[in-house]
C-alpha cells in the first residue's frame, strides 16, 4: 500500500468530493444551522463514502465547541519568541481559542510525519514562529500537506524562502539593521562591525547593504551563540582592537556581552566604542549605560499572526501580510566617532 493510500481521510478530502470549502464541511460536522439542506446532504454523503471520522473532541474550525491553535517554535526562552507567544495567546484568548505549544529541538532532524504529528488532528490551525532552519522546514511541511490552515511569523527573508509570502506576519529587520548601520556611519564611524546570532540572516543582510552603499567593504562577521557569555567570548578580540569603534549586534543579549567585553578591556562606551543591540528587551533601558537598540514589536506580531489565522479560518482567503515597523531607540551606548580614546594601558 502506498503512503497516499494509507493516509487517513482528511476534512479536505471530504470538501473536494463534496465540492465545497473545508469550512463548510466543518460547519456540517459541528451541526451549524448556517448550511443549506442540499449542501449538508452532499457533505454527509461524501463523509459516508470516504469513511471520514471527524474528531469531535478537538473541533477547531468555525462553529466548533472547542477551538485551539498549535504554535510550533524552537527556543521559548528567547525574548522574541516569548513575546510573540504572549501576543498570540492574548489574541487567541480574546477570540475564545486555546493555545497549544509544541517545541522543536533544532538539534534534531524531523521527518514530515513527525512534524505533522505535532498538530492534534486534520484541519487544526497552526502558527509557526519561524526564525531558524528547523522552524522554516516545519512551515514548508505544513504548507505542503495542505491539511492545515497555517501562518508563519519571522523575518523578511521568509517571504523568499517559503512559498506564499502572504502567509506571513513579517518583521522588516533587514531595513532597520541598515538604518542602524547608517546611523553609526553618519556619526563618523569609518566602519561598523557585526556580531551575529545563529539566525536572522536578514539583519546581517541589512548591515551589509548599508556598508556597501557607503562604499565600505564589510569586515568578516563575528559569530556568537545566543547567550551573553558566548557573545562576551566571541567579542573579546574584536573589542580589544582600538580601530573598532562601532559594533552592531544581532540581539540585545549579544550587545550586553559586548559591553562586558568592553568593560574588561578598558574600552569606554560610548566614548570610544558605540554598540547597538536588537529587540529592545526589558533590561535594555535599565542597563548601565542604557542600550541603544532596535524595538521590534514581537507581541504585536503575535497578535497579528493570530488575526491573519482567524481571517483565513473564517473566509478561506489569503490575507495580505501584516508588516510591522521596527524603530531604532537611541540611548547611551552610541556616540560620535571623534569621542573615542585608546583602550586603557595603550598609547
Amino acid at each position: 500500500m502506498s503512503a497516499a493510500e494509507s493516509r487517513p481521510v482528511s476534512i479536505f478530502d471530504v470538501a473536494k468530493l463534496a465540492g465545497v470549502s473545508h469550512q463548510t464541511v466543518s460547519r456540517v460536522i459541528n451541526d451549524s444551522p448556517q448550511v443549506a439542506d442540499a449542501t449538508r446532504a452532499r457533505v454527509n454523503a461524501a463523509i459516508a463514502e470516504l469513511g471520514y471520522r471527524p474528531n469531535r473532541s478537538a473541533r477547531t474550525l468555525a462553529g466548533g465547541a472547542v477551538r485551539s491553535v498549535t504554535v510550533l517554535t524552537t527556543d521559548t526562552s528567547l525574548y522574541g519568541t516569548a513575546e510573540t507567544l504572549r501576543g498570540i495567546e492574548d489574541a487567541a484568548r480574546a477570540n475564545g481559542f486555546t493555545v497549544l505549544i509544541s517545541v522543536l529541538d533544532p538539534a534534531e532532524t524531523y521527518d514530515e510525519d513527525e512534524i505533522l504529528a505535532r498538530i492534534p488532528h486534520d484541519g487544526a490551525p497552526a502558527i509557526v514562529i519561524a526564525h531558524d532552519d528547523t522552524t522554516v522546514r516545519a512551515m514548508r511541511v505544513l504548507q505542503k500537506s495542505q491539511t492545515h490552515t497555517t501562518v508563519a511569523t519571522g523575518g523578511e527573508h521568509l517571504g523568499i524562502e517559503l512559498d506564499g509570502a502572504d502567509w506571513l506576519v513579517s518583521l522588516d529587520d533587514r531595513t532597520v539593521a541598515a538604518r542602524a548601520t547608517k546611523y553609526l556611519l553618519d556619526m563618523g564611524h569609518r566602519n561598523v562591525h557585526y556580531l551575529a546570532i545563529p539566525s536572522k540572516a536578514s539583519r546581517q543582510a541589512g548591515w551589509t547593504a548599508a556598508l556597501e552603499e557607503a562604499g565600505i567593504e564589510p569586515s568578516p562577521v563575528v559569530h556568537s551563540g545566543w547567550t551573553v557569555g558566548s557573545a562576551y567570548e566571541a567579542a573579546l578580540e574584536l573589542v580589544a582592537d582600538p580601530d573598532v569603534t562601532a559594533i552592531l549586534c544581532g540581539n540585545d543579549d549579544l550587545a550586553f556581552g559586548v559591553l562586558y567585553a568592553a568593560h574588561k578591556t578598558g574600552r569606554d562606551v560610548p566614548g570610544d566604542l558605540s554598540v547597538i543591540g536588537f529587540d529592545d528587551s526589558p533590561l535594555a533601558a535599565y542597563h548601565v549605560p542604557p542600550l541603544t537598540t532596535v524595538d521590534l514589536d514581537f507581541r504585536g506580531v503575535g497578535r497579528g499572526a493570530f488575526e491573519l489565522l482567524r481571517q483565513k479560518l473564517e473566509s478561506g482567503g489569503q490575507p495580505r501580510p501584516t508588516w510591522r515597523s521596527p524603530e531604532l531607540i537611541v540611548r547611551e551606548t552610541t556616540g560620535p566617532a571623534d569621542r573615542r580614546s585608546a583602550p586603557k594601558g595603550k598609547p
